[in-house]
């Protein structure tokens, strides 16, 4: 009895053992299911690397990629496969992340992929699939998908709603119908439903799209479309609908009225009132016409009138822009004495045996030409040209309480002591009551900020690694050579580390700009953008007192660090800031997902990527006490820089990565090309 048993036991055990290993895949498994797909679909012999006998597919075999034993990548673009239900073999590969199968000519219909529970991006554009899209619930990882230029037909599936992650949609060029009123998907960032027959209203979570993304689907409407209301059917073709402002069903022609006796023959119809009335309603639609001709016109030319006289104005306002503005020859440049008198303000330069250092009184900037280049927390920064064709930077601290005269001269001076070549030099100041000016070299190279998220739509030219990584270590560099410039108390801290702030000289060259105004009092208004580098122990950015520290801007920096390896601005994670981010994705073992899409095409980079993020996260520590020293970040950066050996080779063989990001387009892209910037 007890044998029986203990043999029941293990044979219930090796059941369950089968059982598990058999839900779990193997590499094995996997491999079967690709000869299974190629057999179905590679008539041309694009893939005769396969090779069942091969000891290593992993890295033979074209177009997969591994991780713990098991198929997790497949990219197989632009390959001529086709061949009807090819696709049913790859839901076998449930341990699949990336399927980029674009541009191919595969045909039949879209296979249940709800196997594939951690798939993350779906790629099946350009190919001849058709029937309806399936459920997608369980896909609940994925966050990019894309079955554009296909004919599939059906609705867009309600359980697309339950992809939470979701941060790309495209079902463009399809024939796809019915209503997308239900579709709510709060992460999206790119959505293209365009050339479909969708019809209905658009709901207001997708209003904030483009146009384009909505567009060729007539029956459509709502914003960003046409109202509604102004979408009706056109009775001459029923089903095609007709955009009208005016919407009124059609009138039909009255009948004909024939009046007989007993005794006449019928008559004539008397004549109607109908073809008048035609000519009294083509004449009124003429006048009409005429009377929104005139006033469109005159609509038109008062708005180019008044441009014109706007740009005129502007013009001449430029040219006589001076960046103090008064009726007095020295403006408000002046401070008031005992005497009752005035005693004027002085330029004071403060290192004048640099080379290529010009003097020049305030008279001098009075007549310069200025360009205001913008206006943030600590004043307003100008471009000015001034008599001999040189050019410098100038800071006005209008918005900063500044402290009194001779503690700001003091600070001006241990300012002008900081000379490195990470550094933007500060060349001269000039204190008065109401006039402070901060006079800088200046940069024409523009800022990091400008270089990551400026015109990221097509055309742009991607910031490649190793300027990321070069620009990183001058910055970390520029802002150790603060930290230990002056070891005496106080400590001296930059209090405004952030893209804007990095900027390039006329060699590409990163270079710190706006050190140690925090130090000189509180801004009156400090930007929603310089908040989000704020660490946590900084006091509310409304606060009336001056705060800066070196664990601050090691904080600061570290955000720095995530916006160049994520290409995401500081200020872009909405309510979660960008080092929260991050280590939420990292905790999820989505490392991979972190980085910059435009950094995918560079090969050999991954684990200086790593390196650099692990770094980033330590100096974004919530604790000030577990964040490194700027002296021990520039050491690591430097061994990184190292360790990548130059710069990287153009590849596409990096994470889990295959298109382009999303455009984005930021309001502060041109700023900071100056020596100081805008904030």
């Amino acid at each position: 009895m007890a044998e029986a048993k203990t043999n029941c036991l293990f044979l219930l055990t090796t059941f369950l053992l089968y059982t598990l290993s058999s839900a779990s895949g193997s590499l094995d498994s996997d491999l079967t299911a690709l000869l299974d797909f190629r057999a179905a679909s590679d008539q041309l012999g694009a893939l005769w690397t396969w090779n069942r006998s091969d000891p290593s597919p992993c890295s033979t075999w074209l177009g997969i990629t591994c991780a713990g034993g098991r198929v997790t990548r497949l990219v197989l673009e632009d390959l001529n496969l086709n061949g009807t239900g090819a696709l049913s073999a790859l839901s076998r590969l449930d341990g699949l992340r990336v399927i980029s199968l674009k541009s191919n000519l595969l045909s039949g219909s879209l296979p249940d992929l709800s196997s594939l529970s951690g798939l993350k991006l779906l790629f099946l554009s350009y190919n001849n699939l058709s029937g309806p899209i399936p459920p997608t619930s369980s896909l609940h990882r994925l966050y990019r998908l894309d079955l554009s230029h296909n004919n599939l037909s059906g609705s867009v599936p309600g359980s697309l709603n339950q992809l939470t992650r979701l941060l790309t949609l495209r079902l463009d060029s399809n024939r796809l119908t019915g209503s997308i009123s239900g579709l709510s998907l709060p992460r999206l960032q790119d959505l293209n439903l365009s050339s479909n027959l969708l019809t209905g209203s658009i709901p207001p979570s997708l209003a904030a799209f483009s146009v384009s993304s909505f567009s060729s689907n007539p029956a459509l409407c709502g914003a960003p479309l046409l109202p509604c209301r102004d979408v009706v059917s056109d009775p001459s073709q029923p089903g095609t609908p007709n955009m009208t402002s005016n919407a009124a069903a059609p009138v039909p022609p009255a009948a004909a009225v024939v009046t007989s006796s007993p005794s006449s023959k019928p008559e004539a119809a008397p004549p109607q009132h109908n073809e008048r009335m035609s000519r009294a309603a083509v004449l009124a639609i003429v006048a009409g016409d005429f009377a929104v001709l005139v006033f469109v016109s005159c609509l038109l030319f008062c708005y180019f009138w008044r441009k014109f006289a706007w740009r005129k104005s502007t013009s001449r306002l430029r040219e006589g822009e001076k960046i103090v503005y008064s009726s007095s020859p020295y403006g408000t440049a002046g401070m008031a004495v005992a005497g009752g008198g005035f005693e004027r303000g002085k330029m004071v330069f403060l290192d004048t045996r640099a080379q290529g250092v010009k003097r020049f009184e305030l008279e001098d900037l009075l007549r310069a030409s200025a360009e205001m280049l913008g206006k943030g927390g600590y004043g307003t920064a100008y471009k000015a040209v001034l008599d001999d064709g040189s050019v410098v930077a100038v800071k006005r601290l209008r918005d900063v309480q500044v402290a009194g005269k001779r503690e700001f001269e003091h600070h001006m001076e241990m300012l002008g002591r900081l000379r490195h070549q990470h550094l933007v030099p500060l060349t001269a100041y000039y204190y008065a009551r109401d006039e402070k000016l901060l006079v800088y070299d200046f940069m024409p190279n523009g800022s990091l900020f400008s270089l990551l998220h400026g015109n990221r739509g097509p055309g742009r030219t991607p910031l490649d690694w190793s300027m990321r990584i070069r620009i990183a270590a001058g910055a970390a560099h520029g802002l150790a050579h603060i930290h230990h410039a002056n070891r005496s108390s106080p400590r001296l801290a930059h209090g405004n580390v952030k893209t804007t702030n990095i900027l390039l000289d006329k060699n590409c060259e990163p270079r710190l700009a706006d050190y140690g105004l925090a130090m000189l009092g509180p801004s009156v208004g400090v930007a929603t953008r310089s908040a989000s580098y704020r660490p946590p122990e900084a006091p509310p950015a409304d606060s009336r007192r001056p705060w800066a520290t070196q664990k601050g801007d090691v904080y600061s920096f570290g955000v720095v660090l995530l916006e160049i390896l994520t290409g995401k601005a500081a200020s872009d994670c909405g309510a979660i800031d960008l080092p929260r981010w991050v280590q939420s994705v990292v905790r999820e073992e989505w490392t991979a997902e972190v980085f910059d899409l435009e950094l995918m095409r560079y090969k050999g980079i991954e684990e200086e990527m790593v390196a650099l993020l692990q770094l980033a996260i330590s100096c974004t520590a919530v604790s000030p006490d577990q964040r490194p020293k700027m002296s021990q970040v520039v050491k690591m950066i430097d061994e990184i820089r190292v360790s990548s050996g130059g710069e990287a080779s153009p590849s596409h063989d990096s994470f889990d990565s295959i298109s382009d990001s999303p455009s984005v387009v930021s309001e502060d892209a041109s700023a900071g090309r100056v020596g100081v910037s805008s904030q």
